[in-house]
């Protein structure tokens, strides 16, 4: 039996609620949100999963193709550069290749 999109989103938001500051979780959300178009709550649940979890390094880059499908170009850089000192800054360095090969694209 498949689970529909809005089962997912029920279920992460019931593990939200049960634990607020767990990351993974957050960035569940704003998953499950950009998958639904719902692109402004991605943004802000990625803004919560970078707050709540320094090693969510792909958050930023996530959060930057949100705003790139919301057009809010402005602010794509200045995401992609702070996820790649966080990602340099924690060594994950699969997700700091990844988002310079993404701001590398768009500058």
């Amino acid at each position: 039996m498949q689970t529909s999109d809005s089962d997912r989103l029920t279920r992460l938001l019931a593990l939200h609620a049960a634990e607020p500051g767990d990351g993974f979780v957050l960035y569940g959300l704003a998953q499950e949100c950009q998958k639904l178009g719902r692109t402004d709550e991605a943004v802000a649940w990625y803004d919560r999963a970078i707050e709540a979890d320094p090693k969510q390094c792909y958050a930023f880059f996530h959060k930057a193709k949100a705003l790139e499908a919301a057009r809010r170009t402005t602010e794509i850089v200045p995401v992609l550069r702070a996820g790649l000192a966080r990602a340099r800054a924690v060594g994950d360095m699969k997700a700091a290749s990844e988002i310079q090969g993404y701001l590398d694209e768009i500058e």
